[in-house]
């Protein structure tokens, strides 16, 4: 009997804070999760590590999340859907980047508000039509090792065996 009550109370106690673990997270949603909301497009030559529900961002504060991810077969760029909350009305010219949140953590879209007096639509069709696709941190880590090692494989630009060379 003993037993047996110690095993509901360890599996109420379970119940009680899965609970609040969802209470929590749905008071986290922002604005574009509950609907008021509108969507624009983006267009990446590259989009790495975005996904949908991956922030977005205007002035380092959550404004949205990502819907949709896909590749335009006609011209092989990323197209992603953001959605952003109505109370910002985004310009015309505003910027659309994929940036990277710290050396080792996942990548958000930030959004660069432009200067244009007139702004994008909220009905569903407006097209950022300035992006900076996401930056390959590997890629320019090995670069920059490289250029500063001299590279160190024995073969210089133009393919040419460099071993016993004078310099």
């Amino acid at each position: 009997m003993r037993e047996s009550l110690f095993e509901t109370l360890v599996g109420l106690a379970v119940v009680i804070v899965a609970g609040f673990f969802l209470v929590y997270s749905l008071s986290q949603r922002s604005d574009a999760a509950t609907g008021d909301s509108y969507q624009l497009l983006a267009k990446f030559p590259r989009a790495d590590a975005i996904a949908p529900g991956t922030d977005v961002r205007v002035a380092g504060v959550k404004v949205g999340s990502v819907t949709d991810v896909k590749v335009n077969p006609e011209t092989l760029r990323a197209e992603v859907k953001l959605t952003v909350s109505r109370s910002l009305a985004m310009p015309l010219d505003s910027t659309a980047k994929i940036q990277a949140d710290g050396l080792l953590g996942g990548n958000y879209v930030f959004i660069e508000p432009g200067g244009d007096p007139d702004n994008m639509p909220t009905d569903g069709t407006g097209v950022f039509e300035y992006t900076s696709g996401s930056v390959d941190i590997l890629r320019l880590l090995i670069d920059a090792v490289s250029a500063a090692g001299g590279g160190g494989d024995g073969v210089n630009d133009s393919g040419a065996s460099t071993e016993g060379a004078t310099p």
